[in-house]
């Protein structure tokens, strides 16, 4: 049995061509959906992940501000832009690139965010939503695993789904929106007792943990559906030669690339037990700039009185 494999580039591609009529709609009232992304410090990732989201915004002709500080910012100072952009009438939805330098006091900051403004879903008041099943902005990650699902027809209704993470900004509310779909959900963590015994429950696996390949096949009941949250980087082939079962196309990647990407499932496992799963690079991280353009959208209609949006 081989996998079908969940192309989260072909998602992100019909939700973003969605969105596209909604903008036009919006531009045609005279509104257009603003975004500010806020980047403290160099640190590379999330530099290339902010330019990712501005350039998004372009393609799709939102407004869109890149306010890059340096790593010395204080927690005060960041505090006072977060409330000029809380006044900013072009602004719908604020982006704190995190990680944050450990200096700034990342809680602090995230919930001196407008909640109307929280495009990342972080902040307490949404997360309470969240919690009590009311609308509101949801975490981008998450959301977008929702979306996978659903568009690639999962059962979700009475399935068991484990959620293997408890992140504030992946496992806890990913669960909770599983829950919202009638699933039967369980929380599991590193540290979760014959943890591979209770994933082979599952019918939908997630793995979201930041551990590459962690999850093997005998994590994996025949047929379940596998979420690979995870992205980790390899740049070494003694790295390629202990995870692969095959190792000579990694290694290939690798002697092309510099690097290679991956997720926290092992993916010969995956393809060969699973019935469905989502490939790293290719499955879920499209899906997490798609919903920030979502929700920077849905920020917006609100916000300005538009018609309400279904999350």
């Amino acid at each position: 049995m081989t996998a079908r494999i969940l192309d989260g580039n072909k998602i992100r591609t019909e939700i973003m061509s969605e969105l596209e009529a909604e903008i036009r709609a919006l531009k045609a009232a005279g509104v257009t959906p603003g975004l500010a992304a806020v980047l403290v410090g160099d640190n590379p990732a999330s530099q290339i992940y902010v330019r990712n989201k501005v350039k998004t915004c372009q393609s799709l002709g939102l407004h869109s501000e890149k306010i890059e500080l340096p790593a010395s910012t204080t927690t005060q100072e960041l505090l006072k832009l977060v409330d000029q952009l809380n006044r900013h009438e072009e602004v719908d939805g604020i982006l704190i690139q995190l990680p944050l330098p450990p200096s700034v006091d990342t809680q602090a900051v995230l919930e001196a965010v407008n909640p109307a403004k929280d495009v990342d879903g972080l902040h307490p008041f949404n997360m309470g939503c969240l919690l009590s099943g009311r609308a509101g902005l949801v975490p981008c990650t998450p959301a977008g695993v929702m979306e996978i699902l659903r568009r690639s027809q999962i059962e979700l209704a009475g399935a068991q789904a484990v959620v293997i993470g408890r992140s504030n900004l992946v496992g806890k509310p990913l669960a909770l929106l599983l829950l919202r779909e009638h699933a039967t959900v369980t929380i599991a963590h590193s540290k979760t007792r014959q943890l591979a015994a209770l994933a082979r429950q599952a019918n939908i696996l997630v793995a979201a943990m930041g551990r590459p390949a962690w999850v093997t096949a005998e994590f994996i009941k025949p047929g379940a559906t596998v979420i690979d949250v995870g992205i980790n980087r390899l740049t070494t082939a003694e790295e390629i030669r202990r995870i692969y079962h095959d190792p000579a196309e990694p290694l290939q990647q690798l002697e092309a690339k510099g690097a290679l990407l991956l997720g926290d499932v092992q993916p010969e496992d995956a393809r060969e037990k699973a019935g469905a799963f989502t490939p790293v690079p290719g499955g879920v991280g499209p899906l997490t700039i798609a919903m920030l353009m979502v929700n920077t959208v849905r920020a917006a209609q609100r916000r300005r009185g538009a018609r309400a949006a279904r999350l």
